[in-house]
């Protein structure tokens, strides 16, 4: 059963940088794209970030510039840079394949606040 577990959330002030990362268990992200996913409060999850095999990435709008995903396949880690944090990224952070084919780890919660 292969397991994802994110890291590297924690509270920030606006401006700042924080460097998510997502362990699989197993060589999953060798094979597929991954995104970093984000749910906040009272909305719905969405992607803000995906990576390819090749390495070709896709932002959202709302995070382009900002955010920067990539994947280390030899270690099974995804990363997600993100600089010039805004109190709008606050959310809970989720790596998963897209399409998602495994179960929603706990997530990383990211706060933006002064």
């Amino acid at each position: 059963q292969v397991q994802l577990v994110e890291s590297g959330g924690g509270l920030v002030q606006p401006g700042g940088s924080l460097r998510l990362s997502c362990a699989a268990s197993g060589s999953i992200f060798s094979f597929t794209v991954v995104g970093w996913y984000r749910q906040a409060p009272g909305k719905q999850r969405e992607l803000v970030a995906s990576i390819t095999t090749g390495g070709r990435t896709n932002y959202a709008d709302s995070v382009k510039g900002r955010f920067t995903i990539s994947r280390d396949n030899a270690k099974n880690t995804v990363y997600l840079q993100m600089n010039s944090l805004k109190p709008e990224d606050t959310a809970v952070y989720y790596c998963n394949t897209q399409p998602i084919r495994y179960s929603w780890a706990q997530g990383t919660q990211v706060t933006v606040s002064s």
